[in-house]
């Protein structure tokens, strides 16, 4: 085996590359410019996955990837060994790919991706030109590699921003998982909720089953007609189904759901219970086809399981308490809806002065975000990041230009570092600071605060 990376970073450059030579930041819509089948071939051709394994695949607009660590912690509890792949990762590679919470080791990734370049060189070298073979891709094969040295029984995959052309919905899965669907990513998946929808639909397989949390009709009624077309059994949990929010402290929840009676939530997002209930279906249903016989549904046993999962879970920078003098929490609410669950989820708990602190990249809302949090602020501070080149943030200038207006007490700063000791300053010890960021901003709130990322 030739040894060709010895870095971190000469890897992942690799699994940029073929991307970096086609024109990405000009990319269209996804029907148009992506092709999952050179991602197929490079499978195949490495026989990958060459072990029988369930997997359950998850899309969605909000909440993919707690649904995706909830549903393999449950597992993980039902006595399942259980890997998992996500994206974005916030400050390591391999933290898109763990096993029963722990992510992959730096020297494993490595080797394996010595160990599969021969073969994706081999691939790349025929793609038509303006083709190209995706890093999900790439990295795919990487975690089911991983998986298959490890013995791992079912694996839980987050797709990417859509999933008719993502990737990740190769795996031969059962299971479907859908979190709530709205507009986002136009420019990629379509102007309409309906063609978003579309996209979304695209992971249902043949014969398998789809589990959807509550959703806008229009939404409704395309997955719906997917899995019909696919002969899939469908199931909406309605309203009424989803677990019902009971009480709450500064870093837990509680709800209620059904005969598991109430149940502790390590994870402060409201919006947390719903994709909690959807991950315990979603179990449920995977379990079933796992050795259910050793633990059964209708068990006390199994009950208790699902208790100590939802209290053993970990979903690093998703409505997370950083520290209590003064209290801070960051969460990636940068769009009108999930900024208006972040204020719901922590209102009760604000102790002035609270300081806001936004991230907001140029192809969100900057304003209907920003009108979300002024009413509850004493001070806006926006900033930017650097860390991940695909993602735009507007500058000083462009910022304070529409934003000064909406707030008495407004500011800006170039990196978080700063954002936030102007935060510090204005808070106190005894005030409130949320941090309402990018995913890549969310990165830079782990790192300065020192987060440990392992294990979720």
């Amino acid at each position: 085996m030739s040894q060709r990376f010895e870095t971190m970073e000469q890897a992942i450059t690799y699994v940029f590359a073929s991307l970096a030579k086609t024109d990405w930041r000009g990319r269209g819509l996804d029907e148009n410019t992506r092709n999952p089948k050179f991602t197929q071939q490079l499978l195949n051709a490495l026989g990958l996955p060459a072990q029988p394994r369930e997997y359950a695949v998850v899309t969605g607009s909000k909440g993919k990837g707690s649904t995706t660590v909830l549903t393999a912690k449950v597992l993980q509890h039902l006595g399942h060994t259980v890997g998992t792949i996500t994206s974005p990762h916030l400050l390591h590679y391999c933290e898109r790919f763990r096993i029963n919470g722990v992510m992959m080791p730096e020297a494993d990734f490595l080797r394996i991706m010595n160990d599969l370049h021969p073969e994706i060189d081999r691939l790349i070298a025929t793609l038509p030109e303006h083709d190209y073979l995706s890093p999900q891709g790439i990295f795919l094969a990487v975690g089911l590699r991983w998986f298959d040295e490890n013995n791992v029984a079912v694996a839980v995959v987050e797709v990417g921003r859509g999933g008719r052309f993502d990737d990740n919905r190769l795996v031969k899965h059962k299971l479907s998982l859908f979190t709530p669907i709205f507009l986002e990513h136009t420019r990629y998946l379509g102007a309409t909720l309906e063609r978003i929808a579309w996209h979304k639909a695209g992971i249902i397989e043949p014969m398998s089953y789809a589990y959807s949390l509550p959703q806008d009709k229009s939404v409704l009624d395309v997955l719906q007609a997917e899995a019909e077309k696919q002969q899939a059994e469908f199931a909406w949990i309605s309203q009424t189904d989803i677990g019902q929010f009971t009480r709450a402290d500064d870093e837990n929840q509680w709800f209620t759901l059904g005969r598991y009676g109430e149940l502790q939530l390590s994870m402060l997002g409201r919006y947390e219970v719903d994709n909690a209930t959807l991950a315990i279906w979603g179990a449920g249903n995977v379990h079933s086809r796992l050795g259910m016989e050793k633990l059964p549904h209708r068990s006390e046993a199994y009950v208790q399981a699902v208790h100590n999962a939802l209290k053993d879970i970990r979903w690093y920078g998703r409505l997370q308490k950083l520290q209590t003098r003064p209290l801070v929490y960051v969460d990636g609410a940068v769009n009108v809806h999930s900024a208006h669950l972040f204020v719901e989820s922590v209102r009760a708990f604000l102790v002035p002065p609270v300081v806001v602190v936004l991230a907001v990249p140029t192809d969100r809302d900057l304003i209907g975000v920003s009108n979300v949090y002024a009413p509850l602020a004493d001070a806006l501070i926006y900033t930017r990041s650097a860390r991940n080149v695909a993602i735009d943030f507007l500058d000083e200038a462009n910022t304070l230009a529409r934003v000064r207006t909406l707030h008495p007490h407004t500011d800006w700063k170039p990196t978080l570092a700063q954002a936030v000791e102007v935060a510090m300053q204005r808070a106190g010890t005894a005030g409130t600071i949320l941090l309402a960021l990018a995913q890549p901003a969310i990165a830079d709130a782990m790192a300065l605060w020192g987060v440990r990322l392992d294990p979720v």
